[in-house]
């Protein structure tokens, strides 16, 4: 089984999680992507702990079923092999500063004279224009200025560092996908590629969906607990007796008659989105353990859930029902347990191959394909052009 994306072929030149994500994407769905690595300036994500038979876990995922091809950039040689690989890989992926690729000789008007159906996606924190363009950043630091920050949280004790990486990946990642895929589809039309700037700030400001269309039309400016959503309402995580939590998300009214009727507090229910609605369900819920609230929702569809660890989410039945993790080859015969790609495709998806693997592990095979000899490979690898 060969994947919807099998006609893809990308190079990809990103580090850390937005760009290796987005074509951890691609590559589940059947793309060829190839990791452009430096042979001597190491990836933090390859030594992020923690660590299963001495490789990352992180790294072991975010670029399974990817080949690697370590080359030294500085080189005029290495150039030449990324110039050569263009007129095959008709997609580049890169997540460097703006100019860095342009002062490699490796920016997209140099590289589409080459092959003028190259789409260009480049990741970065502020984009490739504005007075941020060479500002570095962080996740925390694009949803800061995007907005997004100021109205998650608390009203007493501030914004809250999220636990997913939110603007690497639901900005970053996720519409860098979405762009490349929608300028693949104008590739079939036009028969040319091109060049698509990605800024994580960007991305997570359009995410403001709700927040940012009240203020935008009505100028109604979002706080911390201000509105249904963020805590401002019932619509909340409510405490155990012994500690735990559960999410409360029953906002229309059979949803919430249920709540309340599961929780022996009928009345309630007329209270809609009064505070003290949400003052007396968290005294119902503190009266129970975990274990009780979980049996006693289990079987009520009121949109009340708990809380789960990461151990119990996998676990879960709705997530094992759905295959959500899998068993990935490492290449000695044994396998590491992975995230699955959760899209689901009526004609399916090619098993996994591999998990991430070493720097220049495909060295060989991919210069090999490009024609070079094994004595210009030895000679490559000798100057250290090649890793």
């Amino acid at each position: 089984m060969s994947g919807p994306l099998a006609s893809l072929k990308v190079l990809d030149f990103s580090t850390l999680l937005p760009g290796p994500f987005a074509s951890l994407m691609l590559a589940d769905m059947g793309a060829e992507v190839l990791r452009i690595e430096s042979p001597t300036r190491m990836d933090l994500l390859r030594v992020l702990p923690p660590h299963d038979q001495g490789t990352s876990a992180s790294h072991a995922y975010l670029n399974r079923n990817k080949r690697s091809l370590a080359l030294d950039l500085k080189q005029a040689e290495a150039l030449e092999i990324v110039r050569a690989l263009v007129k095959e890989y008709d997609i580049l992926l890169e997540q460097f500063r703006p100019g860095v690729m342009e002062r490699l000789g490796l920016g997209y008007e140099a590289l589409k004279a080459i092959n003028p159906r190259l789409i260009y996606v480049s990741i970065t924190g502020y984009g490739q224009t504005g007075p941020y363009r060479d500002r570095a950043g962080h996740d925390i630091n694009y949803l800061a200025l995007a907005g997004v920050a100021s109205y998650t949280g608390r009203r007493d004790s501030g914004p809250l560092p999220l636990g997913v990486q939110l603007a690497d990946v639901g900005g970053g990642s996720l519409h860098a996908v979405v762009g490349l895929l929608a300028a693949v589809i104008a590739r079939q039309q036009s028969g040319v590629g091109q060049y698509l700037d990605v800024s994580m700030t960007d991305c997570s400001f359009s995410l403001n969906a709700m927040a940012g269309a009240g203020f935008l039309a009505c100028d109604v400016e979002p706080e911390r607990e201000s509105h249904v959503l963020n805590g401002g309402s019932f619509y909340d995580y409510y405490r155990s007796r012994d500690g735990r939590w559960m999410s409360v998300g029953s906002l229309e009214p059979g949803f919430m008659q249920q709540l309340c009727d599961a929780l022996g507090r009928p009345e309630l229910a007329a209270l809609g989105l009064s505070p003290t609605l949400k003052q007396a369900l968290q005294v119902e819920f503190e009266k129970r353990s975990f274990d009780e609230l979980c049996e006693l929702f289990a079987g009520v569809d009121a949109c009340v859930e708990p809380v789960l660890s990461l151990s119990e989410a996998v676990q879960h039945p709705q997530l094992r029902a759905r295959a959500l993790v899998s068993q990935v080859p490492r290449g000695d015969g044994s396998s590491q347990a992975q995230i699955a790609c959760p899209l689901k495709f009526s004609e399916g998806l090619p098993a996994p191959r591999h998990i991430g693997a070493a720097v220049g592990a495909h060295s060989d095979e991919v210069l090999a394909e490009l024609g070079f000899s094994v004595q210009r490979i030895q000679d490559l690898r000798r100057t250290k052009v090649v890793g």
